[in-house]
């Protein structure tokens, strides 16, 4: 712990420190790249939408041992029942004892026959919960209305608090690649995309938006009265930012990711399937992209866009005049200096010498 707070202390103070406003068409590229990787996911796989978005029935059978080979019979026992509707279902198991069998939209008596096959086949409970696709489209549809209001609300509320333009739209972009890398994510994984999944993305939004605001506020106070200053350009008070406030940003990004991540084993490799899996995933993957989006992208890009105003390149070119000349002066100092010297010093020898001469012959004659 010593050697953290030593390190942070570095970088606060400005002693250590990592270029990352400098090495932003590093880290652009690296974005460019995943994100076309994740948009390429939409489009070659696709989602894998739970039933409460395409509609359907969800059948939980209760079992002795949920494996791949009592999975089996459930899907034998579900094609032996004769209805065509609910062909090539999705099985999934749920912990040790259940099994979740999702078909498409039954009738009432169609689902009746699924639920007596899957008893014949050794379910010793089996429940059923009918979902129309109207119910995902409502989700859906709320859930856009919910992201735009939250998109607005962030660009306002960055505008009014930095009175910047510049920084809301950096931020959005962050939130912007944040979302596209978790539903890239998804689409790679074939994770179901359920309301939960809905809940985890939201949630994600405001984590982003959290550690970047933090970041900002810091650039801010930096930068208060950057136009009067020579010692600094914008970019490198922006960076300095960066670096003061990125121990703070791994520690709690770490003590987030933890839970989290202890959440999606449990989800994933205990449970096997269920919200909980679903809201973990989008969690833990949103973290990530969120801490990474607010170091790299967003307060390089926010700069970056600060940089083309006039006044802004105004001031860094009188910090980078200021430099080159402090860098001559002491060239132009020492020369005057270096010769100055041995003038000095011959001219006193000179000096001396006949006095000296004098007293030591007068010396010699007494």
């Amino acid at each position: 712990m010593g050697r953290i707070s030593t390190f942070g202390q570095h970088l606060y103070e400005g002693r250590v420190s990592f270029d990352f406003v400098g090495r932003r068409k590093l880290w652009y590229s690296i974005s460019v790249i995943i994100v076309i990787v994740a948009a390429s996911a939409f489009v070659l796989r696709g989602f894998n939408y739970g039933v409460e978005f395409k509609g359907g029935v969800e059948f939980t059978a209760t079992v002795k041992a949920a494996n791949s080979a009592t999975s089996d019979d459930m899907v034998q026992a579900i094609e032996d029942a004769n209805v065509p509707e609910a062909g090539d279902p999705t099985v999934q198991t749920s912990g040790n004892d259940s099994i979740r069998i999702q078909t498409r939209a039954l009738s009432q008596d169609q689902a009746t026959k699924i639920t007596q096959a899957l008893t014949k086949a050794g379910a010793t409970e089996v429940s059923q919960n009918l979902v129309g696709p109207t119910y995902g489209k409502q989700v859906a549809n709320k859930a856009l209305k919910g992201l735009i209001v939250f998109l607005i609300i962030v660009v306002l509320f960055i505008w009014a608090y930095f009175r910047e333009w510049r920084m809301s739209v950096a931020g959005i972009v962050a939130l912007a690649h944040d979302l596209i890398i978790t539903g890239g994510v998804y689409a790679l994984s074939g994770f179901e995309v359920t309301p939960a999944t809905v809940t985890g993305l939201l949630t994600i939004l405001g984590y982003s938006l959290y550690d970047t605001v933090v970041v900002f506020d810091k650039v801010r106070e930096n930068t208060r009265g950057i136009l009067k200053s020579t010692s600094k350009t914008y970019a490198e008070q922006a960076n300095l930012a960066l670096n003061q406030t990125l121990v703070r940003s791994i520690n709690t990004s770490i003590t987030a990711l933890l839970p989290v991540g202890a959440l999606l084993f449990a989800g994933a490799a205990i449970l096997g399937t269920g919200p909980l899996k679903d809201l973990a995933l989008a969690l833990f993957v949103g973290m990530l992209a969120g801490t990474y989006s607010s170091i790299f992208i967003a307060t390089p890009f926010a700069s970056q866009l600060k940089e083309m105003e006039p006044a802004i390149k105004a001031q860094a070119a009188r910090v980078m005049a200021k430099r080159a000349k402090q860098g001559d002066a002491p060239v132009e100092a020492a020369a005057p200096v270096t010769v100055h010297r041995p003038v000095a010093s011959s001219g006193a020898s000179k000096r001396t010498q006949p006095s000296r001469q004098p007293r030591s012959k007068r010396g010699k004659g007494h």
